[in-house]
């Protein structure tokens, strides 16, 4: 079966105007041009177009799903195996969501006592869920499922008091740092003692520390624009100083 751009996009819930431009980008070329001019698309780019709203529901860049697609040995099979399986642990997690915001519900109609940790354990979920969702695909291709799921355990595991001091850790390192790019000195002692601060909260979420692997995060701050977005957010080029004080931090090269 085929289909013009009108009748595609409203069988996959999109415009026209974004399936112009998937073709303008090179990430879903139609089979063919008719006689009248008009894009055709058969079962071949349907299929792909289904891919390519899995990656983005797993917000993933078009620039990255390009780059995963367009490789030689991508694999269509492979990729709806790893979309499932990044589903289903959606699925757990929004169930664990759900589930802590009728026991919330619950307790403000009267008919249950829901206990501190209770409540708690939802935050931690939503934390998990969060950064599964915005960086999930991007971390475990670069550090490998084992790693993000023991973090995600730890994250899990997590008390309190722990929850609390990883948000002051970041509170003083972003403050740190702001006085630090003020003096215009990656080096200076605000710098070194907010690189510090930020391998402090790096370890409440990694099961272990590299000098490497600080500085590879540190990097992708700056690499990665969603990361570049919220470090930027109120001082712009936060994340590009960050980055150079947890170089000199670690001994690495600027």
């Amino acid at each position: 079966m085929e289909y013009t751009v009108q009748k595609l996009g409203n069988l996959a819930g999109i415009s026209t105007r974004t399936l112009r431009y998937y073709d303008e980008f090179g990430i879903l070329k139609p089979a063919r041009i008719n006689s009248s001019g008009y894009r055709i698309y058969g079962q071949a780019e349907v299929d792909r177009l289904q891919q390519i709203l899995f990656y983005r529901e797993l917000g993933l860049s078009l620039e990255r799903i390009k780059e995963i697609m367009n490789a030689p040995s991508f694999d269509g099979a492979a990729a709806l195996k790893e979309h499932r399986e990044q589903l289903l642990k959606r699925k757990e997690q929004l169930e664990l969501l759900i589930a802590n915001v009728e026991k919330t519900l619950a307790q403000a109609e009267g008919r249950i006592t829901m206990s501190n940790k209770e409540k708690f354990d939802g935050f931690k979920q939503k934390l998990v869920e969060d950064n599964e969702q915005k960086y999930g695909q991007e971390i475990r291709a670069k550090y490998g499922d084992s790693v993000v799921d023991k973090s995600n355990r730890k994250v899990a595991g997590m008390s309190e008091e722990d929850y609390t001091a990883i948000q002051q850790l970041e509170q003083d390192m972003f403050r740190l740092l702001g006085q630090a790019m003020e003096l215009g000195d990656p080096a200076s002692e605000p710098a070194q003692q907010g690189a510090e601060l930020h391998r402090k909260w790096l370890n409440f979420y990694w099961d272990s520390y590299t000098k490497e692997a600080h500085a590879g995060v540190a990097q992708m701050y700056v690499d990665d624009e969603r990361f570049t977005v919220y470090y930027d957010k109120d001082k712009p080029g936060f994340a590009a100083f960050l980055r150079d004080a947890v170089f000199i931090y670690t001994g690495m090269k600027v």
